[in-house]
């Protein structure tokens, strides 16, 4: 394996030789051709080496090969940027060989993309490989399970508090492109907060089958609807924990990063009669990409999307430092899940290094959605775990303000 993958490699670096070499010759579109053959040719033998869950060892969940595009539309990300590569081989080409090191696209590992003018922006791209943190020491159980069902499976980690009794919380907690579900626990600290309050939290882990960056694939239209892909999933996971634990039905909640923040609006939207509130933490609103490219679009450029059927209470934070998902996509989300403008009384709070404008949106009466923009917080947790995977720990406690968000609004009829 290791031998097929230096070959793949050595192939790579040759063709991509070539490809300034045509360059410099003006003969840009074979260059561009070239490169996408290379492209093309990557069968993701050996992908993701290095970078196995934990929960994977224990047995990875799969999905249907036919779902999925092996690589998670990154490869089509990869010929959407072409241009910006080739113009890199333009202007830094001479008459002398060109360095390449830095140049040579390690598809299969996922290891050097990065390093491609163009592609460094890609959220999560430099944690290739980088270890999980330790999760927490606490008295309660971690289990690691694996949910299977008609729309595909995928493995989880429960962790069941000694405090609370009888039917109790639920948490559902979804991670950003690249985490794992151990990664997530680590840099959120919510199984902590789970043995505080006597609630339970589930932690579901993408699989790189389904998306080899880890990304919940909520831009697909497969993905963005009930009874189908992974909300359907998810939704299993939730009545599969209910089926073996004692759960209150009308406090089920479901929290995200990033991507898992995306996805936590597809849940919320698509399973109303499952979700009772979302937390959505710099994330984006449900259907506002049908692709990878709308995706990008969506995360760069923020996009507003029509009211979802049914109100769900919400509370979204967003750093307005974030240069990965634009933060007007938070005033988007308040606007879907509240059914109007993300307007209310705005008051500011602090956290042990950042201060946040709090607005909280009314109706009847009624808290639905608070938005929390932390200032100089950029695509991270806000008050997650210092050393964590994507956490500012300076900011205010998002976990700790989710949780009592949630404590104020268990399920009820809001229309």
């Amino acid at each position: 394996m290791a031998g097929e993958i230096r070959d793949q490699h050595d192939e790579q670096a040759a063709a991509m030789a070539e490809a300034a070499a045509l360059t410099r010759a003006g003969r840009l579109a074979e260059a561009t051709a070239l490169i996408q053959r290379t492209l093309a040719g990557s069968d993701g033998r050996g992908r993701g080496a290095g970078l196995e869950s934990p929960l994977e060892r224990e047995g990875p969940a799969t999905e249907p090969p036919s779902r999925r595009c092996p690589d998670g539309g990154l490869r089509g990300l990869l010929r959407e940027r072409l241009g910006r590569v080739v113009d890199h081989l333009r202007t830094t080409s001479t008459s002398t060989s060109p360095d390449l090191s830095a140049l040579k696209p390690d598809v299969s590992a996922l290891r050097n993309l990065s390093a491609l003018p163009g592609l460094a922006d890609l959220p999560g791209l430099g944690r290739q490989g980088a270890a999980a943190p330790a999760m927490p020491a606490l008295p309660g159980r971690t289990d690691i399970r694996t949910y299977r069902g008609p729309a595909g499976e995928r493995p989880y980690i429960l962790y069941i508090p000694t405090t609370g009794a009888g039917p109790r919380p639920l948490i559902v907690m979804l991670h950003g492109g690249t985490q794992t579900a151990a990664d997530f626990a680590a840099a959120t600290r919510m199984s902590a907060l789970a043995e505080e309050h006597g609630f339970l939290v589930a932690y579901p882990e993408q699989v790189r089958s389904a998306n080899v960056m880890r990304y919940w694939n909520w831009f697909e239209p497969g993905d963005q609807q009930r009874g189908a892909g992974e909300p359907a999933i998810l939704a299993g996971i939730v009545a599969e924990i209910a089926a073996q634990s004692a759960v209150d039905p009308d406090r089920v909640y479901v929290v995200g990063f990033s991507a898992g923040a995306a996805m936590a609006a597809v849940l919320a939207a698509t399973y109303p009669d499952v979700v009772a509130a979302a937390g959505v933490h710099s994330g984006l609103p449900h259907g506002c990409a049908h692709d990878l490219a709308s995706a990008f679009a969506a995360m760069r450029q923020g996009r507003r999307v029509r009211p979802v059927d049914r109100t769900v209470p919400v509370i979204a934070f967003h750093g307005d430092a974030d240069t990965t998902v634009e933060p007007g996509n938070a005033t988007h989300v308040v606007e879907q899940f509240s059914r109007g403008p993300a307007t209310g009384v705005s008051t500011s709070e602090r956290g042990p290094g950042r201060s946040a404008a709090k607005t909280v949106v009314r109706r009847d009466g009624a808290v639905i959605a608070e938005q929390w923009t932390v200032h100089g917080l950029g695509h991270a947790w806000s008050g997650g775990t210092a050393g964590g995977s994507y956490t500012d720990p300076a900011g205010p406690d998002a976990s700790a303000e989710m949780v009592r968000f949630f404590a104020e609004h268990p399920r009820r009829t809001v229309r």
